[in-house]
């Protein structure tokens, strides 16, 4: 049986093929903004910003893992063609249905297994994956010479403060974290021009019943938090009244 490496806002975690399939089909009527938090970026790397200024009016845009397409409706720019892509039925249905009411053009999506991918080959002048699994050789193949992939996933040491007093979580037994292997597997795929940045992130929650629902609704400990060893993080990381959590992303450009 096929194991994944899950990606989402909050973390990442290994599961079955299955299981994946079930996890996102029961996010797909839910959404971050429930927690208000409030966030500090520590590293001048945007994502949303480098697409924007490669994108051109012309271009072909793929999204992986696009969720229910908040981000690809409120962050892409105008351009000729983007297609989003989820594995979930649940989530594409819940992108469509953001998508009618956005009233934005020229946008498109559909179900689809990030490691079967099903789109023409040469076809995409940028492919967008955020928090989500890839097969580097796959999105090569879609994209033109030339073609750009962009990248953000979550890194073996976000949350490590948290994970520590856990002792455990999200890639805590890791031997590598999984911003090499990406590195390394699209440099392997044929990218040049390849770079990988460390993003550094701080966010903050209102109170400990917000913060305790967002870590047991996102996978970055192992099962819901204990509240002794929750009670002990808050006291250690609790800032003008919010409490803190620090965050690892990794964020990875190349070229075809």
């Amino acid at each position: 049986m096929r194991r994944l490496l899950l990606f989402v806002e909050g973390g990442s975690f290994f599961m079955t093929h299955d299981k994946y399939f079930d996890y996102y089909e029961g996010l797909a009527n839910w959404s971050f903004d429930e927690f208000g938090i409030h966030s500090e970026s520590l590293t001048d790397w945007d994502l949303y910003e480098l697409l924007r200024h490669f994108a051109t009016p012309d271009s072909a845009i793929l999204d992986l893992g696009t969720g229910g397409g908040e981000k690809l409706l409120s962050e892409f720019p105008d351009c000729a063609e983007i297609l989003g892509t989820d594995y979930s039925p649940q989530m594409v249905a819940t992108a469509q249905n953001n998508l009618a009411e956005s009233g934005r053009k020229n946008i498109a999506f559909k179900v689809m297994d990030n490691l079967k991918m099903d789109v023409p080959s040469d076809h995409f002048d940028i492919v967008v994956a955020r928090h989500t699994i890839t097969d580097p050789v796959q999105i090569r193949k879609c994209l033109k010479p030339g073609g750009r992939l962009l990248m953000r996933g979550v890194d073996k040491y976000d949350c490590w403060s948290l994970k520590m007093i856990f002792g455990g979580g999200q890639g805590f037994n890791d031997p590598v974290p999984v911003s090499i292997t990406d590195y390394e597997n699209v440099l392997k795929a044929g990218f040049r021009d390849v770079e990988l940045v460390p993003i550094h992130e701080r966010e903050y929650f209102a109170g400990r019943e917000v913060f305790k629902a967002f870590l047991s609704k996102v996978p970055i400990l192992d099962g819901a938090p204990d509240d002794s060893l929750l009670d002990e993080y808050i006291s250690k990381n609790t800032v003008n009244g919010k409490i803190r959590l620090l965050r690892m992303y990794y964020g990875l450009t190349a070229v075809k």
